[in-house]
């Protein structure tokens, strides 16, 4: 179970035609109390899709009593009609939970410049909603057919849970398999718990989270407009979490999705973490290990199981971080390649078959760390966006 495995919540999944495939494409996730509080974070790319100008005041009180997704299409750049369908969106799932419409958050996922049927979407977010009342809307099954629902290019349905010891539990979907580069958010997230938590305290602990772990994943340096994190709480559980041990919980669930839309990215086929190590701050350490997420030069060097390492050097010298070059250390996989900006141990000792591949990065100008999570950059790639919309 995902969103479900939190006490409180229901979800389901339905079919309108969104998808050519026929599969679903509508998903509902409803937050059934005692508490309806919440938390959201969302894209900072100016460009918002109408879901994300919704939703932004929707969450503005902190009180959220449903979500409802679609794919088949982003309802961005498509204007006035096109905002009025995400309204009409909300309203058809408040009408049919008999919930306010500005308690309900909208989220979209699809071809960006094309105008939703309004009335596909609708019926879908009635039905989703309908299904609610259904037993297995409150079981795994109704989590799986939300997740399912809001996959668009994803070769697979990405959940997480976590289980308080103390009782209380944090569940979770994900969808996202492009466009993963940070902004807050970076996919369309739900995530809920049955733990006793105020909006405020929720909103402190996801922009907290997110920081850490759906802020860190860049794996093609493109933002969406469509970024949504969500956060809702049920407190069905009656227990009042600890704030660390609630924060440790979530960031574990983030991660854990994180992970999931880093393995899934399309056409990847190495997933990368760059850890830089003895970085002066925490933001030095961000900022020179995105620098080395985006090279392209890098990405296709990992494709090809060329373990480049003076890519990373010049990837790292492009940055505003104060470091000398002649003390860097670079690892791949285990192996030193770069010792003291020089050359190392041979390159051909790095084994680059594995999916997962390690480069720790060592400025060795202070004791902070930080990660960012890519993946390598593929002729598959290349073809899945160069045909996305034919």
């Amino acid at each position: 179970m995902s969103v479900t495995a939190s006490v409180g919540f229901a979800a389901s999944g339905t079919a309108v035609g969104l998808k050519s495939s026929g599969d679903l494409d509508v998903a509902v996730v409803q937050n059934l109390g005692p508490l309806f509080s919440a938390a959201a974070v969302f894209t900072t790319n100016q460009c918002k899709a109408n879901p994300v100008l919704w939703s932004e005041k929707a969450i503005s009180d902190g009180v959220i009593a449903a979500v409802v997704l679609n794919a088949g299409g982003a309802n961005c750049f498509t204007g006035g009609q096109g905002f009025q369908t995400a309204h009409a969106t909300a309203e058809a799932v408040a009408e049919a939970l008999a919930v306010s419409a500005v308690d309900v958050l909208v989220c979209s996922t699809g071809l960006i410049g094309e105008r939703l049927d309004a009335g596909l979407v609708t019926t879908g977010a009635t039905r989703a909603a309908e299904a609610l009342s259904e037993p297995a809307a409150r079981g795994a099954v109704g989590g799986d057919a939300a997740a399912a629902a809001i996959m668009t290019t994803d070769t697979t349905a990405k959940q997480a849970v976590h289980r308080s010891p103390s009782g209380w539990a944090i569940g979770g979907m994900a969808k996202g398999a492009g466009m993963l580069a940070p902004g807050l958010a970076t996919m369309l997230v739900v995530i809920t718990t049955d733990a006793v938590c105020l909006s405020s305290e929720l909103d402190s602990a996801l922009r907290r989270a997110t920081r850490i772990t759906f802020e860190r994943l860049d794996s093609d340096g493109c933002m969406s407009t469509n970024d949504t994190v969500a956060l809702l709480c049920s407190g069905a559980s009656g227990i009042e979490p600890d704030g660390d041990e609630f924060l440790a919980g979530l960031v574990a669930v983030c991660r854990d999705l994180t992970r999931q839309l880093q393995s899934d990215a399309e056409g990847a086929s190495h997933d990368i973490a760059i850890r830089v190590l003895g970085a002066k701050t925490e933001q030095d350490g961000v900022e020179v290990a995105r620098a080395v997420a985006r090279s392209a030069l890098l990405k296709t060097a990992i494709f090809g199981n060329d373990p480049n390492w003076g890519r990373i050097l010049a990837a790292v010298g492009t940055t505003t971080v104060v470091f000398d070059p002649s003390l860097i250390d670079v690892v791949i996989n285990g192996v030193r390649v770069c010792r003291k900006g020089e050359i190392g141990e041979p390159r051909n000792l790095v084994d680059l078959s594995p999916r997962e591949v390690t480069i720790d990065i060592d400025l060795h100008v202070g004791e902070q760390t930080a990660t960012v999570w890519t993946n390598d950059l593929t002729d598959r790639y290349v073809h899945e966006n160069s045909a996305y919309s034919s």
